[in-house]
């Protein structure tokens, strides 16, 4: 697998043009095609509310404001391209998510920005990551705030014998080959042989990697997981997602959650 095409959805706020200088950098690394997104509501609900009277002439105000301000964002996204030949567009008055769910099918992987707090220009910051990874249908590279590139020479890979996590393996192909270490990071109490079946496959496919195992403790998987890549200087952690029921999740924690809340690196997560 290759990263052929990536996409990157954007708005007016200071996260957007973080994200999308770091979705700049990967594409020109894997010679990808970068798709830049932008999407909106016109009278989004959360504010009008749902069957709420309002009169055309502020329809029409509402609609052709947004028009220009998806057109600014397009100017942007253009100018921090520059001259890349390899880029698309597109644009619609529609709810951010689920637009942006539409135009995942055009793309190999999606940047998304994991946002502390929000403004009023920052559009995307609606698309709860969390969601997105279940939705999506395509890994999703999380972007924590103040980052504009990831080198990912060392990655930390959070391994749990689980469907999520092999699938995220196969999706982290092409960062992994491009990697100069690889640590193989699982926590668990019982050693059961996964991680050097784990090596030894990723190792037929040219990655060499290292197997760690770490202890459960009382600071939790996620933090642990975390501590790993800051000792070792890893700048991207790979890690599968929502490996049981949203419902067990909520009533006793998850490990992705902590991992999006928590991480101060870039995290790919596949469902």
């Amino acid at each position: 697998m290759a990263f052929a095409s990536m996409i990157v959805p954007l708005d007016l706020g200071p996260r957007s043009f973080d994200r999308l200088h770091l979705a700049c950098g990967l594409a020109d690394r894997f010679d990808a095609h970068l798709i830049g997104v932008a999407a909106r509501e016109a009278l989004p609900r959360p504010i009008y509310g749902h069957g709420s009277y309002i009169n055309q002439d502020a329809v029409d105000c509402a609609a052709a404001r947004l028009d220009q301000e998806l057109a600014r964002v397009e100017t942007e996204f253009r100018r921090v391209c520059g001259p890349r030949e390899r880029v698309g567009w597109r644009a619609a008055r529609l709810d951010p998510m689920t637009f942006l769910t539409q135009q995942a099918r055009t793309a190999d992987l999606v940047v998304l920005s994991r946002y502390l707090d929000e403004g009023i220009e920052d559009w995307c910051a609606c698309i709860e990551p969390g969601e997105a990874i279940l939705q999506l249908g395509r890994p999703v590279l999380i972007v924590p705030p103040g980052i504009k590139a990831v080198a990912a020479r060392r990655i930390v890979v959070a391994w749990k014998d689980t469907r999520e996590a092999r699938r995220t393996l196969t999706d982290a192909m092409p960062f992994l080959k491009e990697a100069d270490e690889v640590l193989l990071v699982e926590v668990t109490e019982e050693d059961d042989g996964s991680t050097r079946d784990v090596a030894m496959y990723l190792n037929r496919h040219g990655i060499s990697c290292t197997p760690l195992r770490r202890s459960c403790s009382a600071t939790g998987i996620a933090a642990q997981i975390l501590g790993v890549a800051r000792l070792e200087g890893a700048d991207l952690v790979i890690a599968g997602a929502y490996g049981h029921s949203r419902m067990r999740e909520m009533i006793f924690g998850s490990v992705t959650r902590s991992l999006l809340e928590q991480t101060s690196v870039c995290c790919l997560m596949s469902h």
